[in-house]
């Protein structure tokens, strides 16, 4: 491994940096959405429970126990569960807007990653080829192949390296960015439907 990015010049460096950055984003991602994912179904089924109950404070401790974006935002909505219909709706709208950076931290990195990385890989086959053409103008026009080689070798290296970290970085950022719209999907679903319970005309209080 070290013996190719040392064979396929200074860019293979960065390259390999891309590479070892966009993996460690990847996990990352994979780890957060992991460790915030919840049955939005199951968990909006005990709040009402709860809420139908007037159980308010056990509710709000559920939600300020959960991990992810959605308990965040339920848990802001029953902060004001008293409040009218339209402030509860403006409430889960401005939590459920926070929530989307966290969603989306470093996938901008990543996709840089992916589309830049190509760039860099075609860089490094132009010097390459520059260094390949330098050794025939040094010998005259009568370079070897075996002095030709060195610089072709670089320029098809570094292009095939670009390519194998650009590739799985642009499928890596739109899985992620699937899972971004799922969750954000699931916001949405789980601020209208608390919305729904909490001014349904058993719980309303405006």
């Amino acid at each position: 491994m070290m013996e190719l990015v040392q064979k396929g010049g200074p860019l293979m460096w960065l390259i390999l940096a891309c590479s070892v950055t966009g993996l460690g984003v990847f996990l990352e991602r994979i780890i957060y959405f992991h460790r915030a994912s919840i049955q939005t179904g199951d968990f909006l089924r005990g709040l009402a429970n709860l809420i139908k109950n007037k159980n308010y404070a056990e509710a709000i401790q559920e939600c300020a126990a959960s991990p992810g974006p959605v308990p965040r935002v339920l848990h802001a909505m029953l902060l004001r569960h008293d409040a009218p219909r339209a402030e509860l709706r403006d409430i889960a709208q401005e939590a459920g807007q926070l929530e989307v950076p966290r969603l989306e931290r470093n996938l901008a990195l990543l996709s840089t990653i992916a589309y830049a990385t190509p760039l860099i890989g075609l860089l490094g086959t132009i010097l390459g080829l520059l260094t390949a053409f330098q050794q025939i103008t040094t010998h005259g026009g009568y370079a070897t192949a075996a002095e030709i080689a060195g610089g072709v070798y670089e320029s098809l290296l570094t292009s095939a390296a670009a390519l194998t970290v650009a590739l799985p970085a642009f499928v890596a950022h739109s899985y992620l960015s699937a899972r971004v719209n799922n969750a954000i999907h699931d916001i949405e679903r789980a601020g209208v439907e608390m919305l729904e319970i909490l001014r349904a005309p058993s719980n309303d209080q405006a």
